[in-house]
């Protein structure tokens, strides 16, 4: 089975498929749609969405069958066209190393093989999207209407280190605050400008002060610029902030924190833009099927599972603020998302699948309570 794992695995590295590429992302579809066909011998459904790539979706079982599962992937990557030509995928010493090999095109394969296991009558879903990776604007509406019909999601995005299944993520908002003063001459009349660069780093100060990491509440300034020349006060500035709440609360409360501060009244005026892009993925989301994925592992002879929260957000973080069920991490074993360093453990990665078919199984069995 590794070679045929490897083989298809190339098969979609090469398919490159950077989020911003809408030819490159449908391309790599059309790739994975053939490779998926191989495998389970069906071919997707394509769905076309607007203002994005199309989504592949494989439906087992009876249309309206209770109980149905959803397993959720993405195909596009962050490396541009020609990474795959400059760090071809390599295999050496059970670690198979490329761009998109973790992060999660290993991941896909490992839904696929799952889904070839299982009895075609089991209600399964596997939707794989194309633009998780710049927030899901255009796969978002049908990722929830999905989810809203499952009792339970699994997300195959890469486990967390070790192996371990992602139990929570943290939420995420993203704002641009907009500074807008006067220009004056800096040596002849600064008194008569209104200085944006200033009241920029006041709010930089400020946010550092909202954050709480003991709670897991992070306030980042991530990019900032201002003026135009050295020797004029800047009548413009701009501040970007990168907000990670491990709770909902948090979440909302910093979003009317820093919507306050950008309104204090003075000469220069702030206009924020942005908010909140993705709910935290709180952990009471994933203890039932976390218990039963650990079950699971034991009767198939596996070491014990670990769980991890984590910073980073996915497409688990919607359907588990959807009150649906969610399980992330359940993908490739490995490591590196987003690093040229990216790998995955071809060994560890294959355990994965019959750790998801027997989970699909059980929940077909015996399905979650009130689901």
């Amino acid at each position: 089975m590794v070679e045929g794992f490897t083989a298809a695995l190339r098969a979609l590295v090469e398919a490159e498929s950077p989020s911003a590429d809408l030819l490159a992302v449908e391309e790599c579809g059309d790739r994975l749609a053939a490779v998926g066909e191989s495998i389970t011998g069906a071919a997707p459904e394509r769905i076309p969405l607007e203002g994005g790539p199309s989504a592949l979706m494989w439906r087992r079982g009876e249309e309206d069958a209770p109980g149905r599962v959803l397993l959720l992937g993405h195909r596009d990557t962050v490396w541009p066209r020609g990474t795959a030509a400059q760090r071809p995928m390599a295999a050496e010493g059970g670690r198979i190393r490329g761009p998109g090999v973790f992060d999660m095109k290993a991941g896909l394969l490992v839904g696929l093989y799952a889904l070839a296991r299982l009895d075609p009558r089991v209600p399964v879903t596997l939707l794989v999207t194309g633009d998780e990776e710049i927030g899901s604007a255009s796969s978002r509406e049908l990722i929830e209407a999905q989810a809203r019909e499952c009792q339970a999601v699994l997300v195959l995005e890469g486990a967390a280190e070790g192996g371990a299944l992602k139990r929570a993520r943290k939420g995420w908002s993203i704002y641009t605050l907009r500074c807008r003063g006067r220009s004056a001459h800096a040596g002849l009349e600064p008194h008569k400008g209104a200085n944006a660069l200033v009241r920029m780093a006041e709010l930089v100060a400020e946010a550092a002060r909202i954050e709480a990491p003991d709670r897991g509440l992070t306030v980042t300034p991530t990019l900032a610029q201002a003026g135009q020349t050295v020797n004029t006060v800047p009548d413009c500035a701009e501040l970007h902030l990168d907000v990670r709440a491990a709770r909902s609360a948090d979440q909302h409360s910093v979003d009317g924190t820093i919507r306050a501060l950008a309104a204090a009244p003075g000469e220069v005026a702030v206009e924020v833009e942005g908010g909140r892009n993705r709910p935290p993925m709180e952990e009471d989301a994933a203890a039932a099927l976390l218990e039963r994925a650990a079950r699971h592992a034991r009767e198939l002879g596996e070491r014990p599972l670990e769980s991890a929260a984590v910073g980073g957000i996915s497409d688990a973080n919607l359907c588990a603020a959807m009150g649906v069920p969610t399980l992330d991490g359940l993908g490739a074993v490995g490591g590196g998302p987003h690093a040229e360093h990216e790998w995955v453990d071809i060994d560890a990665t294959l355990h994965r699948i019959p750790l998801i078919s027997a989970l699909v199984d059980g929940l077909a069995e015996h399905p979650l309570p009130d689901r």
